[in-house]
């Protein structure tokens, strides 16, 4: 076992061994790709496989006193170098020796017994619910208006002299100017996408797998929020 192998586990939050973990209205899990499974009748189902890592409760947020409530959960390890000394007093409440490198809320009611370093249950979500997924799209740079709204573009032939421009933009004297949200070229992507009202297929708890039918926005590796509807 290397040395920063143990230094991870050392840092690490206990979790007992008859904590079944906390139940939350939601779960944040990792992108790991596409695959296809099938159901009782032999029908292919495509679906995005979610790797869940552990995450824990770092604070519980209370209307009394701050305003709302909301359970904050923490992922991750930071390097000592790379911690402040009020994370590490923020998150060793919650059992971490440094800070987290993920720091998320789940607004909701207070859960009953909910404690300090905690561990979240990948059972908050089962399968056959109905959740809304968010994460962040692919980022691809700066691009054209065909790419970015799909244009249709101009003539290609007969030298029309405008195949992937825009077209006109503006207006006559009045208003003299571009209106807002006029769709141009600019950054495409690495934006938030939230797809409502997908199914959770399965949930393997051995293996720290959801996976949830068709496609999710990001690419592979990208941290996606999952909430029951």
């Amino acid at each position: 076992m290397s040395e920063e192998q143990v230094n991870t586990e050392e840092q690490a939050p206990e979790v007992k061994a008859e904590d079944t973990g906390l139940k939350l209205s939601g779960v944040f899990a990792y992108k790991l790709g596409m695959s296809t499974v099938y159901d009782a009748d032999a029908v292919a189902i495509p679906v995005t496989v979610l790797k869940y890592e552990p995450w824990f409760v770092s604070q519980i947020k209370t209307v009394e006193k701050d305003g709302y409530s909301a359970i904050q959960i923490a992922s991750g390890i930071k390097k000592a170098k790379n911690t402040l000394k009020s994370e590490k007093g923020h998150f060793s409440k919650a059992g971490f020796e440094n800070g987290a490198k993920f720091v998320r809320e789940i607004r909701q009611d207070i859960p009953e017994g909910v404690e300090l370093g905690q561990k979240v249950a990948i059972d908050s979500v089962a399968a056959g619910d109905k959740v809304q997924l968010t994460s962040k799209s692919k980022g691809r740079g700066f691009a054209g208006t065909m790419k970015r709204h799909d244009f249709g573009g101009g003539p290609a032939s007969h030298g029309s002299g405008f195949k992937r421009r825009p077209g006109s933009i503006g207006n006559r004297t009045w208003p003299g100017r571009v209106i807002k949200g006029k769709r141009m070229a600019g950054h495409y992507g690495d934006e938030n996408i939230t797809v409502k009202n997908v199914n959770i297929v399965d949930v393997i708890p051995e293996e720290n797998v959801i996976l949830v039918k068709g496609p999710v926005p990001g690419g592979r590796n990208n941290l996606v929020k999952l909430m029951k509807v």
